[in-house]
């Protein structure tokens, strides 16, 4: 497993509620899920991102209102041989992202069976985001997104479609989970100060500011 975090500042409101969540991020492998995480966490894209082995940890955290929502990210690795250790992964997320690559239908089918999974044996009211990465790649799609939308809509999903490339909807998207996690998970917020975060309610905010105000580089 490995561990990738961030120096950057965070939301520094003392008076600020702060609720944790852990979150999971599932898909086949190459679908973009460790891409939508680093552009989340640190605004930035490696077109030649190194595959998971396992899983990877990081932290970031958005503010919502009087409320800041801290994620605990685990990244999982989308080779099939690491398929048996997904489920100590999921267990106990309150929130779970499942990524396909619009450009390659299999990748769909993959997901629905992560979904399937999810609904049988993760937390019972586990918030489920449907994520249709690579839109940059729309010259290429192979999954429509009138069929995504329907299939989300059937099955209760949030959904996106996402670009990790260019950054399309995928601050959108942590914070439409954010706001759907009860607001009950409290934490001392002097120990949420030393976590960083970044303002997803500002539309000019690409994970190159800090939470709440005040300046932070990449």
């Amino acid at each position: 497993m490995a561990t990738r975090g961030s120096g950057r500042p965070n939301c520094m409101l003392p008076q600020t509620k702060i609720c944790q969540f852990k979150l999971v991020l599932l898909g086949d492998m190459a679908v973009g899920k460790s891409s939508l995480v680093l552009r989340f966490v640190k605004g930035q894209f490696d077109e030649f991102q190194e595959t998971t082995i396992g899983a990877a940890f990081l932290a970031q955290s958005v503010c919502l209102d009087d409320t800041t929502v801290k994620f605990e990210i685990w990244d999982t690795a989308g080779q099939e041989r690491y398929h048996s250790l997904a489920p100590m992964y999921y267990r106990g997320a309150q929130a779970a992202i499942v990524v396909f690559d619009i450009t390659k239908p299999e990748t769909f089918e993959r997901a629905k069976a992560w979904v399937k999974e999810l609904q049988r044996q993760a937390s019972p009211n586990i918030v489920i985001a449907l994520a249709g990465n690579k839109a940059d790649l729309a010259e290429k799609r192979l999954v429509e997104y009138e069929e995504a939308q329907t299939y989300s809509e059937d099955t209760g999903l949030l959904f996106m479609e996402t670009s990790a490339k260019t950054a399309m909807n995928v601050n959108e998207l942590f914070l439409a989970i954010a706001k759907k996690m009860p607001k009950t998970d409290t934490q001392n917020p002097t120990h949420a100060a030393r976590h960083r975060g970044v303002n997803l309610q500002d539309p000019d905010a690409h994970n190159t500011r800090s939470c709440c105000g005040g300046g932070g580089g990449n």
